[in-house]
This record gives structure tokens, C-alpha cells and sequence, in this order.
């Protein structure tokens, strides 16, 4: 089951994705904050921190492709939505938000579709469009079903504003299919001071500290045999347990009477599970600057803030579904909990990441990916469709980190970087090339050499989607050769064709003693939970 899909999720989700198929979906789509956010890579000490591309431009705007979407919203036979996305529509026009709204609800269709009656659907947004998306959800899945408007406080120190207060949390919205639907509780960590003060009692015998707990609850109840007592519970309550648990109670003397006729129950220390989680998270802390997990991801969440949510709403075995799935929190903590995962995302970088920071944190691990180049067919297409995308693709095939963006001007002849090492104290740099075009020439090389020259760089990689001309290899070889301090010698230019990366006969020649950490970010492997089932790929 484990798949990662490159493309647009509403596609994949029609394509792919069967009906009634998935038991917990998590989404953090963009929140149309009108940002570019840009994804930030290494850079070693020594070398200017440039390699960052925008991971994406969450900003929407009213166009075809929009009013196409609205139209089939208006014809699928969820008339609630129809109706209300009308109503959106009169009062924001066509505005960004409208424009948002409109992206947002065609999607939220088919993740209602793909849920199974007892799954859930969890959406992160912030207090942007969380309003609307609150309406949205309502008629997607129906007001019955709403269970839970989470806040996450995500800043623990923010700067102070002077015309109002500090933006400090994001909403997270949790709304199940049906009435029966997985939920399992969660706990806080036992608080040291709490358990110090409150279980402060210990049996002479056992040894076990307790806590002597109210026995009576709100609602008025009938009177119970305490032995041989017949007690009434105080005006307008009732004991909380049977007359058969409460005759068990007394004989494993789990009944104290501090006042005759008022019992308190024993609650011993080693069951105190902690305090139950509620509907403010303040305890999970967002990813500061140097957090470990952190993958450079602008979006990037906790771990922790995923666990939680698929503990809650999901059990071993699962399938969880993330369509916006960015950098990967999503499927990595599926992956440690021992749910099955799919997950989607538009851009070839994101699926980039999210493989290698699979691979790092669960060695040997096992999944598909759907949709990035396969051959070489698939590779000119991508090249036809999005020459930025196979760019970014092109990279990862070496390793590469993508260098700047769609939006930094001229071209400086640069479409990625690699650094290595392969002396203490000292990182070096490959300028990588991308020719995705049909034709390539000798002048391609001379400019790479030239920019391997001018960037003071070790290596430079021309990786082409056509065949390289005689002269252009001619002209790569007199480039000489780079003499690494280890001993061994690389050529200075190297020509990599896609054909060649993608069947394994060819790849990138250099040393590195850091084995790739000065180019990306390696994860920690992921160590399971003790006690927790493997579940088969």
C-alpha cells in the first residue's frame, strides 16, 4: 500500500484512490497567506547560502481554471455544497479567496469520497480561512459529524504588535465520517509536581502510593449497599459505579470512608496515565531553526503533532492518506506507527524529500513511487510539461541539491549543487547542469567549464536528456581531471545522460567522506515504538 504520487491531488485522488479505501486523512494545505515560501537546503560552512528554491506560491487568483472547478461543484449531487459555494461566491465575488475556496471544496469532495464510514479527516489552516473552511466542512461532511476545533499554539514567543495581539496558534479541524469512527484517547506525560502532590498516600502493606478520589458525579442516582450500609448519594447525584463494582470495591478495600457516610475511591499511582488531552495543545513545540527532525521544509510540522493525531484516530494497520504531504511528517509518522500511507504532492522536489528522508529514517524500507519519470519517455514529457520540475527531478537523480528558483532572473548556469568532502575541515562544491531540450552542443560544455571556473568549484556535471555529441565529450575531456587529497583522480567534466542515471550504468564520480550530509539534511533513523506490530509492505 505505501505510495508516494507526484501530481496534482485531485487527479490522483480520481485516478487512483478507490472509494471508502482510507481510515485517516490529515491535510495541511497551503492557507493562501498570499507568501512565496522557499524550501532552504544545507550550505556548509565556508559557502554562501543561495541553494533554496520556492517550494510553492501560496497564492490564488480567479481564472479558468477555477471557474471550471466551480462549475463541476455546482453539478455533483452534494447540494448543500452547491448551494453554499453560490453563496460564497455572491459575497466574495471572484476574489484570491474565492479562488482558494473553490480549490479547496472540489478537493474536499473527494477526500470524503475515499474515507471509509469510520475514518476521520483532520485539516490544518490557520485563522486565514479557518472561518470559511469551518462552513465548508460542515456541508462536506455534515455539522453532525464536526467533533473537535483543535488549537495548536505554534510561536512560544512572539513579537509584540501594536495594533493587535500576537498571532500564536493554527486551527486543526477534526470531523469524522459517520457516528462510529475510531478514537482512541491520549494523555499528556504525568506531570512530576501533580503525581508528587496529589498521590501523596501509601499503603503500609504495598507500598502503593494513591489518591483518594470523589465517588459521587453530577445527576441524581438511586442509594447502594456498602457493605452492610445503605447509603444516599448527596442531593442531585449518584455513585459513579454499580452496586456489583462498588460490593467488589469493599472487599479489595478500594473504598475509604473519610466521612461515614461519604466514600472516596483509591486511584494508585502506577494507573495514572497522565492527564487527558484536550482540545489546546501547548505541549507539542514547533520546529525551531536547529530542531534535528527539521528538513528545511517552510511548512515543516512536528513529529510529535502527527503522532498524536494518528494515535488518536487510527489504529496498527491503517491506511493514512496525506494529500498535501510536503516534506513528508505525515507518512514518516504513519510509517513509525505501523499504519499503511499514501501520499501526494505537486511537486517533484517535495517527492524528492520525502524519499530520502524515508530512506534515512527506515533503512530498508520498502514503498512505491507513482508518477515522476520512469524511462525515458517519461522523462521527455515531464521536460515538455514543466521544464522546472524535471530540472528539480534531474537533480535528485545525482544527489543534487536544486539551486535558486523559477523567479532569480538570468540564468547563471547553475541548476543544482553538490558538496562534498573529502578533507577534514574543508567542504567542496560540483556545479550541476540540466539540458532537458532535444539538442545539446559543445557551447554547453565550455559554459559549464567556465562556471565550474568561475564558482571555484571541484566538478562540474552536465546531466542531458539528449545524447552528447563527440566534440562534446571531446571537449569535456580536456577539461583534465580533479586530484582529490584521498588519492584518487575524477574527470573535472562529467556527462551524465538521463538514460544512463535512470538504468543505473552511470552516476556522479566524487569523494565525499561526509556521505552526502553537507548536500542534504539526513533524518535519524526512526526507531519503533517498543511493543508495536511490523506491519508487511
Amino acid at each position: 500500500m505505501n505510495k508516494l504520487y507526484f501530481g496534482d491531488n485531485l487527479i490522483v485522488l480520481r485516478d487512483h484512490i478507490p472509494d471508502e479505501s482510507v481510515d485517516l486523512i490529515y491535510l495541511d494545505p497551503p492557507f493562501n497567506s498570499n507568501k512565496n515560501y522557499n524550501i532552504l537546503f544545507n550550505s556548509p560552512k565556508g559557502q554562501k547560502s543561495e541553494a533554496q528554491i520556492t517550494a510553492f506560491e501560496d497564492t490564488w487568483h480567479w481564472g479558468d481554471e477555477a471557474e471550471r472547478e466551480y462549475t463541476e461543484i455546482l453539478h455533483q449531487p452534494n447540494t448543500n455544497v452547491a448551494e453554499m459555494i453560490q453563496a460564497f461566491r455572491r459575497f466574495l465575488v471572484n476574489s484570491d479567496m474565492m479562488a482558494y475556496l473553490t480549490m479547496m471544496t472540489i478537493r474536499l469532495l473527494e477526500l470524503h469520497r475515499v474515507l471509509k464510514p469510520t475514518g476521520s479527516l483532520y485539516l490544518h489552516c490557520d485563522p486565514t480561512a479557518s472561518h470559511y473552511l469551518k462552513v465548508l466542512l460542515d456541508m462536506v461532511f455534515g455539522a453532525e459529524n464536526f467533533r473537535n476545533e483543535i488549537i495548536w499554539q505554534k510561536i512560544r514567543y512572539a513579537k509584540a504588535q501594536s495594533l493587535a495581539f500576537p498571532k500564536l496558534h493554527d486551527v486543526i479541524f477534526f470531523y469524522s465520517k459517520s457516528k462510529t469512527f475510531v478514537f482512541n484517547r491520549q494523555y499528556l506525560e504525568p506531570d512530576e509536581k501533580y503525581t508528587k502532590k496529589y498521590y501523596s498516600q501509601v499503603e503500609p502493606d504495598t507500598g502503593r502510593r494513591y489518591q483518594l478520589a470523589c465517588f459521587f458525579q453530577g445527576g441524581q442516582g438511586t442509594a447502594k449497599w456498602f457493605g452492610d450500609r445503605l447509603l444516599e448519594p448527596p442531593p442531585g447525584k449518584h455513585w459513579i459505579w454499580t452496586q456489583e463494582k462498588i460490593t467488589d470495591a469493599m472487599e479489595n478495600d478500594l473504598l475509604v470512608f473519610t466521612d461515614p457516610d461519604k466514600p472516596r475511591v483509591k486511584k494508585y499511582l502506577e494507573d495514572h496515565k497522565g492527564g487527558t488531552v484536550g482540545t489546546i495543545w501547548t505541549d507539542i513545540p514547533p520546529l525551531n531553526a536547529v530542531a534535528r527532525e527539521r528538513m528545511g521544509y517552510p511548512t515543516q510540522k512536528p513529529l510529535a503533532l502527527l503522532e498524536r493525531i494518528i494515535n488518536a484516530s487510527s489504529n496498527p494497520g491503517d491506511v493514512v492518506l496525506d494529500p498535501f504531504c510536503g516534506c513528508g511528517t505525515a507518512v514518516e509518522a504513519a510509517q513509525k506507527l505501523d499504519r499503511q500511507w499514501i501520499g501526494i504532492d505537486i511537486t517533484s522536489l517535495a517527492i524528492s524529500l520525502i524519499e530520502k528522508r524515508l530512506r534515512d529514517s527506515f533503512p530498508g524500507i520498502q514503498f512505491e513511487v507513482i508518477g515522476t519519470p520512469k524511462d525515458l519517455e517519461g522523462a521527455r514529457d515531464l521536460a515538455l510539461r514543466d521544464k522546472y520540475q524535471f530540472q528539480w527531478w534531474a537533480c535528485s537523480l545525482v544527489n543534487a541539491q536544486p539551486y535558486q528558483g523559477k523567479k532569480k532572473g538570468a540564468d547563471s548556469g547553475i541548476d543544482g549543487l553538490i558538496f562534498f568532502q573529502d578533507e577534514l575541515n574543508s567542504a567542496k562544491k560540483i556545479i550541476v547542469s540540466v539540458k532537458g531540450g532535444e539538442g545539446v552542443s559543445v557551447s554547453q560544455i565550455r559554459d559549464l567549464k567556465g562556471t565550474v571556473d568561475r564558482e571555484k568549484a571541484a566538478i562540474g556535471i552536465f546531466v542531458t536528456l539528449a545524447e552528447p555529441t563527440r566534440p562534446m565529450q571531446t571537449e569535456a575531456v580536456s577539461a583534465g581531471y580533479y586530484d582529490s587529497p584521498l588519492g584518487t583522480s575524477y574527470p573535472k567534466i562529467q556527462i551524465l545522460t538521463i538514460e544512463g542515471l535512470l538504468s543505473g550504468q552511470q552516476n556522479a564520480e566524487y569523494p565525499d567522506l561526509a556521505r552526502g550530509g553537507l548536500t542534504f539534511k539526513k533524518s535519524k533513523p526512526t526507531e519503533k515504538d517498543p511493543g508495536q506490530l511490523e506491519f508487511g509492505m
